[in-house]
């Protein structure tokens, strides 16, 4: 899952950055809403975390921007601005949830979750598929019960396929998604990712749509 991270703190940019991307996330920092503007008009985001007080555009002002153009991607808002009346505009501007400084990073992955749950239409913190199980809370995988080892790339390629069950990917859009800036990406880089996640989990699991991309079909 992509973030942009918007956030002009040097120190607690490179430490959440750092975070998000321990826990599987790729992660674009940016350090003013400008920058901020011109990242999600250019790039595919699952998720916002927004800080308010920013150079150049402030949090607020993107949020509006953002929710003007009819884009519902979840916004967390992190911010020192802790009184009432900071967290109620906040979300009547559109924030989908808001978290105060200083902060728990166990805290803030978990609100990402759960923010990326809702988004997609869930509650349950597992992805389940036949007899395969993700559990994104602690970033392992089953099958059969058993548990399953896979590299941090190759269980948010599955996690992106398991969520899109019928829709088919193309290998641009999986690698929009698994890579962040600066990220070096090999040119058969999801190929690589895809052959083993079948010799883990079984070849038929991960369907190839020639010229297309990749999908896991629904179970009927």
């Amino acid at each position: 899952m992509r973030v942009l991270l918007v956030e002009d703190d040097p120190l607690l940019g490179d430490g959440v950055k750092t975070g998000l991307k321990q826990a599987g996330f790729a992660v674009d920092w940016v350090v003013d809403g400008r920058l901020a503007q011109l990242a999600l008009e250019s790039e595919e985001y699952a998720l916002v975390v927004l800080d308010i007080g920013l150079p150049k555009m402030s949090g607020l002002d993107l949020l509006k921007w953002l929710r003007q153009r009819g884009n519902e991607l979840p916004v967390l808002i992190l911010t020192a601005r802790d009184t009432v009346i900071d967290r109620v505009n906040g979300l009547d501007t559109g924030a989908d949830d808001y978290l105060v400084k200083p902060f728990d990073l166990d805290e803030l992955i978990a609100r990402l979750r759960a923010l990326l749950r809702r988004s997609n239409g869930k509650s349950n913190p597992m992805l389940q598929h036949g007899d395969i199980a993700l559990d994104m809370a602690a970033h392992a995988a089953t099958q059969q019960g058993r548990p399953v080892e896979l590299s941090a790339r190759e269980f948010s390629l599955l996690q992106e396929l398991l969520q899109n069950t019928g829709r088919v990917l193309s290998r641009e859009q999986l690698e929009q998604r698994l890579y962040g800036w600066g990220e070096e990406v090999e040119s058969n880089s999801v190929e690589v990712h895809i052959h083993h996640l079948r010799k883990k989990l079984g070849s038929d699991l991960i369907r190839t749509v020639r010229g297309v991309g990749y999908t896991i079909d629904k179970i009927s």
